[in-house]
């Protein structure tokens, strides 16, 4: 889910961060220009991990500020496909759910990516149905443990509608097919009886 990615960059440095310690003041730099930001194809910054090596610090003709080539590691979220995370439902509409992991919202739960017999009902909400006839909805702030399916770092629309969604520039589809996904409270009895079999089973080959 997280991951460390290197990079280089020429960063300017303004000039009143220049009374700090060098490379306390790069890192200060870096974190206004990346963290809690989207880089394509890398994820999201979460931290600024390391600084590996400064060189430069040349004042450019018409520039006033130096400017250091600076290589230095990110610590990124990005899921990889087929990973699979925990979340919790943050809203709803007729393409899907919305999940929350906290520190990142923008990942959906498409309708065709629900367990077989999800449907929306009158009131918008999802709901399973099960064979027997009961409805487990899915609602807000619900845990639910889901599949990646795909990401997406989409380009930023040159203008945008206003009944349009806030542009997100890395979008993650999740898929909640298959056994053990879903709602976390739908297997928690199964999980718990699993616990209870592996113990049992242990105390049996102790007493032998």
């Amino acid at each position: 889910m997280f991951v460390l990615s290197q990079i280089e960059h020429n960063l300017p440095m303004p000039p009143h961060l220049l009374n700090r310690p060098l490379v306390d003041a790069i890192k200060s730099e870096l974190e206004r220009l990346f963290l809690d930001k989207v880089v394509a194809n890398l994820g999201l910054c979460v931290s600024v991990y390391d600084i590996r090596k400064v060189e430069g610090g040349f004042i450019f003709p018409g520039e006033g500020c130096s400017t250091y080539t600076v290589s230095f590691r990110l610590l990124m979220f990005r899921p990889f496909i087929g990973e699979v995370l925990v979340g919790k439902i943050s809203g709803y509409d007729e393409k899907g759910l919305q999940v929350s992991l906290d520190f990142f919202s923008d990942i959906c739960i498409p309708g065709h990516l629900m367990q077989f017999g999800t449907v929306r009902g009158e009131d918008g909400r999802w709901a399973l149905k099960t064979e027997d006839g009961d409805e487990l909805p899915l609602d807000i702030d619900d845990e639910i443990r889901f599949l990646v399916s795909s990401i997406k770092y989409p380009p930023i629309p040159v203008e945008q509608k206003e009944d349009d969604r806030p542009f997100a520039p890395m979008q993650i589809n999740g898929s909640i097919k298959g056994d053990g996904l879903g709602l976390l409270a739908w297997w928690a009895p199964d999980e718990e009886e699993e616990e209870g079999d592996e113990e049992g089973e242990g105390e049996g080959e102790e007493e032998q």
